[in-house]
């Protein structure tokens, strides 16, 4: 079960990072947190994927006044999803024709959701942005909707004004991730303890990086 969960932690951490890279390069618009994220670039002399860690780092130490505490997972989500998004971006090009760029955005959805299940599937850890919502929720007793849409507002917001790429994609993601989520559950339910122990202590989260609540990123 350990092996299983490593590959299923590993893997879907990569492949995570690899539907990040195909989002971008869709160029139809990012989930909130990759919003910022590339705002953030548009500024800075690092990569997408530095970016991506850094502000992972800085929302763990965030987690140091909400008493929340940092598994395997967690570390891991830092270091392997911005490796694989740095990866996936010098590797695939820019579409240019817009059915190319549609079909990408949609298999980058369907790709994130399946990363999605197998990260949280594994159950080694919270991602640090799950992690810090969470926290909020523990911490204020406010609803975890409330939480994430603040949350996921805030950095859109910011990413916008910095140049961060909003668009149908944004769209496409927000209201299909979760069902996508839901619907891949059961392929991994029977094989993977992620998914049990989020049904007895908590709502299951989206990973690294954060996208709209599926009550099932970033």
């Amino acid at each position: 079960m350990l092996v299983r969960r490593l590959v299923a932690l590993y893997s879907g951490l990569w492949l995570y990072g690899f539907s990040m890279a195909v989002m971008i390069r869709a160029g139809l618009g990012l989930d909130p947190w990759d919003v910022f994220h590339q705002g953030v670039a548009e500024h800075v002399p690092i990569s997408f994927g530095m970016v991506t860690a850094v502000t992972g780092v800085v929302v763990l130490l965030l987690w140091i006044p909400l008493r929340q505490k940092p598994g395997l997972g967690t570390i891991s989500n830092v270091i392997v999803i911005g490796i694989s998004v740095d990866a996936g971006l010098w590797l695939l090009p820019d579409w240019q024709s817009l059915p190319a760029q549609i079909a990408a955005m949609l298999l980058a959805v369907v790709l994130n959701a399946a990363a999605t299940v197998l990260y949280i599937g594994a159950g080694m850890g919270p991602g640090p942005r799950d992690g810090l919502m969470t926290g909020l929720v523990r911490r204020t007793g406010w609803s975890v909707r409330l939480i994430r849409t603040t949350i996921e507002v805030t950095v859109l917001a910011i990413g916008f004004v910095l140049g961060g790429s909003v668009g149908i994609g944004t769209l496409v993601y927000a209201f299909g991730i979760g069902p996508l989520i839901q619907l891949m559950i059961p392929l991994v339910d029977r094989h993977l303890p992620g998914f049990h122990h989020q049904r007895v202590t908590e709502p299951v989260l989206v990973p690294e990086p954060v996208t709209p609540q599926p009550d099932s990123a970033t």
